[in-house]
């Protein structure tokens, strides 16, 4: 097992209160695996993945466990957990048009990952940055290390991100949205590129996404999230076909599809809960329509079998009739 999270929880202390971001999420991880988190913005998705990284604001208040290659790694000082983000975990950020210095050259940000991180000089470094821009599918790498930023177009800044993460050989890769904000070819040129550089490096994968459609050609498993908790969490394929809680459903429904006639998207009615104020019981309750007097109480992630789990009192059958 290369990662395994237990009990998961994020919280933040604002001037309001209490915002409980992520609430007892628990998964685990293989090498050359790939798990997709799904959910609506504010689920807390990118805030479970920062509290693995180490990247959580000041003000952030942290519970659980993570064990990463058996050692736990949640709450370690700032050198240990810088040496653990070059060496064995690396990030994509959402966004590549500002996640990179629009001041320095491309060719300077990549080297000085391998400056500090490894310790190489400079010759090396510059090397091993060109070599990683013709992984990522960059043409004339040794002109590009001497350009901006600005430059380049928004796939080939998304292209210079990945390499940027793999220039330490991660063992595990998060990439949060890395197709946000790209056009659909250079999203499935990215994916594409994405799966090839994963299985040349035999790198573990956590993709956190609203496309669904990416999910199904990337992920092995899915967990999908929904104001800080998981509600479901199942095989790809399962979730595709066999979803077995309301929520899930929901998030499918708005997928369109061209073997239906449909005049309209459906949508989840209303808005997420406040974090600050969340609804007891079940989170989701004020939104599903199989909700009853058991919601009341908060369901706990049970097993399904079959490396299945969900968090609802509706039954299953129902759910799966409602989708069909």
């Amino acid at each position: 097992m290369l990662l395994e999270v237990k009990n998961l929880q994020v919280s933040f202390k604002t001037p309001d209160g209490i915002v409980r971001a992520v609430n007892d999420v628990s998964f685990s991880l293989d090498e050359g695996q790939t798990l997709g988190i799904v959910g609506e913005s504010g689920s807390g998705k990118s805030q479970s993945v920062f509290a693995l990284m180490g990247l959580l604001a000041k003000n952030s208040i942290v519970g659980g466990s993570v064990l990463f290659n058996g050692e736990e790694i949640l709450n370690l000082d700032s050198k240990a957990i810088n040496k653990l983000r070059s060496e064995k975990m690396s990030i994509i950020f959402q966004d590549s048009m500002t996640s990179l210095n629009p001041y320095m050259k491309l060719g300077d940000q990549l080297i000085e990952v391998l400056t500090v991180h490894k310790g190489m000089e400079y010759k090396k470094a510059f090397a091993e940055s060109v070599h990683m821009l013709e992984a990522v599918k960059i043409s004339e790498a040794k002109k590009r290390m001497k350009m901006y930023p600005h430059e380049l177009s928004g796939g080939m800044r998304q292209r210079i991100m990945i390499a940027m993460a793999l220039l330490c050989k991660p063992k595990l890769l998060i990439a949060d949205e890395p197709t946000t904000a790209l056009d659909v070819t250079v999203q499935a040129q990215i994916m594409t590129l994405l799966k090839e550089l994963q299985k040349e490096f035999n790198m573990a994968v956590i993709l956190i996404t609203h496309d669904l459609g990416v999910v199904a050609g990337t992920c092995d498993n899915v967990l999908v999230m929904y104001a800080g908790r998981v509600m479901e969490y199942a095989k790809v394929e399962d979730i595709f076909y066999h979803p077995t809680h309301p929520y899930t459903l929901g998030l499918m429904k708005t997928i369109p599809r061209l073997d239906l006639e449909q005049k309209e998207l459906a949508l989840i009615p209303d808005n997420p809960p406040d974090l600050l104020n969340l609804p007891k019981g079940c989170s989701f309750a004020p939104r599903c329509s199989f909700a009853k007097a058991a919601c009341l109480k908060k369901p706990i992630l049970e097993e399904l079998g079959f490396n299945k789990k969900r968090a609802c009192f509706a039954p299953i059958d129902l759910v799966l009739k409602d989708y069909k």
